[in-house]
């Protein structure tokens, strides 16, 4: 009789803690419906693809049955990242935070074919030609990724775009509307980037532009953690070993190789932001061995 009463006791027991867990899961758990929910409006609806998943509410499903971690937003940075671990209960994560760059730094310094008159628009003038610059990478100057950029962060300056760092969410906005594909998301905290997307051999670049990259390898040579090298005659950074010496930039003799964070902060004019004043410095035949220069031929003053 003791052992029904003791068998009684404990199925009560029980019982009366499964109802109150019950009780409790209802009351004060967040359902799943409402947790996807809060996590879409988390994220910043750019459906950039950034994170690896085909738009926002992918990742926030992701994010939700635990397949995806929380911080993967670019475009959200570290406020999502944030966000995201909070809604599903986990530590606090930090995003890493990317900005546009305009992979070019000749503008009104790159030669032209022809005097374009056109629709202010890079594709109409890619269009005319295949673009009135003799360098078929260079940056066309007509403000295609600033009308494209919903955030404001996108100007031109000198014949070349320009993006405000601080107002840049990266959402690729600019990348997808530029017609020469010159822009690509860089971390925002990188100290040095390269601003040229040539890959022309040094004599054929040095006949379109001033200031592009020549392959001249200085830079490469410069880099003691093995940061920077050159790829299809362009110096290319890999930022996860950068340390941000600027051994690099100061070896380049065409100077195209800046920190970048000197030109972040807010450009409330940027279309007015003047012209940079680095001179062409290619430096001595000592320092750089490089092919027989071809003569420079003259510009058309053809319109189009």
């Amino acid at each position: 009789m003791d052992i029904l009463y003791a068998i009684l006791i404990l199925g009560g027991l029980g019982l009366g803690f499964g109802l109150v867990l019950a009780f409790a899961s209802k009351f004060f758990a967040v359902d799943t419906e409402d947790r996807f929910d809060m996590l879409l409006n988390a994220l910043p609806g750019t459906g950039c693809g950034e994170c690896g998943y085909a738009d926002c509410a992918a990742y926030a499903e992701a994010v939700l049955d635990g397949s995806a971690e929380p911080n993967l937003c670019v475009p959200g940075g570290d406020n999502a990242a944030r966000a995201l671990a909070g809604i599903i209960g986990a530590e606090p994560v930090k995003g890493r935070r990317m900005t546009a760059l305009v992979k070019c730094s000749g503008g009104n310094r790159a030669r032209k074919k022809f005097e374009y008159a056109g629709i202010s628009d890079c594709v109409a003038a890619m269009n005319a030609g295949g673009g009135p610059l003799e360098c078929s990478y260079g940056c066309l100057g007509l403000g295609t990724c600033a009308s494209a950029c919903q955030y404001g962060a996108m100007g031109t300056a000198d014949g070349t775009a320009l993006v405000d760092y601080e107002r840049c969410t990266a959402c690729m906005a600019c990348i997808r509307a530029c017609p020469r594909q010159i822009i690509e998301l860089v971390p925002y905290h990188a100290d040095v980037n390269v601003c040229c997307s040539s890959v022309e051999k040094g004599t054929v670049l040095r006949k379109v532009c001033e200031v592009g990259c020549i392959g001249c390898r200085m830079c490469e040579k410069a880099c003691a953690s093995d940061a920077i090298h050159v790829e299809d005659s362009l110096a290319v950074i890999d930022y996860e070993k950068c340390t941000g010496c600027g051994d690099c930039a100061e070896k380049c003799p065409r100077k195209l190789i800046f920190d970048a964070n000197l030109d972040k902060g807010p450009k409330q004019d940027i279309e007015d932001v003047p012209p940079e004043t680095d001179e062409d410095d290619t430096g001595s035949a000592e320092e750089i061995t490089r092919e027989e220069d071809v003569s420079d031929e003259p510009e058309s003053s053809e319109q189009v």
